[in-house]
């Protein structure tokens, strides 16, 4: 039932939004020097890489150095006295980037990878290898389902919620999920995204 609504639902949206994605493709393309797609390995269900796609918001070949050092900080519980759980002054973000991350506008391609299998409408947030790695071992159970567009954390607060507690959202829904969940989250997504619920 599950693999059936994410088709459902994944192909109506890439239907409907087909004409945005166009846009913001030949924005990203023309505004920045590299493609409109970012392709990116992450981890997925049961610990399998699986190629994601988003539009690009960053300039090609930035260094990635300063996030993983923030996320290790913020694994570490040293940035507790931050409102917002986000590295500051992304130098790699670009102009027209900055309103697609803010308004989760780049993560529209991720419906290719729903209906190709690789993630679900809803589930735990698609980590990259080297973070994964930073997790405690107890946060391994994320990998039982597949990754997802949305989840527990973006109806949650988004960048106000440390990595400690997104993971813990994950292991939630990990514990909890039925089809009526991924429901109740999937409408409760618009409104998070339209009023920029913790964005970054």
């Amino acid at each position: 039932m599950k693999r059936l609504f994410d088709v459902v639902v994944a192909s109506a949206l890439l239907v409907l939004a087909a004409p945005f994605m166009l846009v913001i493709g030949v924005l990203v393309r023309t505004t920045t020097d590299g493609p409109a797609l970012h392709r990116q390995t992450r981890v997925g269900w049961k610990g399998r890489p699986f190629t994601m796609y988003k539009f690009r918001t960053m300039t090609v070949g930035g260094d990635d150095s300063a996030q993983r050092e923030f996320n290790r900080r913020e694994l570490a519980g040293e940035l507790d006295h931050l409102e917002s759980f986000t590295l500051p002054e992304d130098t790699r973000v670009t102009s027209v980037g900055a309103p697609l991350r803010r308004s989760s506008l780049d993560e529209l391609p991720q419906l290719v990878n729903v209906l190709t299998g690789d993630m679900s409408i809803v589930g735990p947030r698609p980590s990259l290898d080297w973070e994964v790695e930073l997790f405690d071992a107890k946060y391994q159970r994320r990998a039982d389902v597949r990754p997802g567009m949305t989840g527990l954390w973006q109806v949650n607060g988004r960048r106000t919620v440390d990595m400690n507690g997104m993971l813990q959202l994950d292991l939630d829904y990990v514990d909890q999920r039925s089809l009526w969940m991924d429901i109740q989250i999937l409408f409760k997504t618009l409104p998070a995204v339209l009023m920029g619920d913790g964005a970054a």
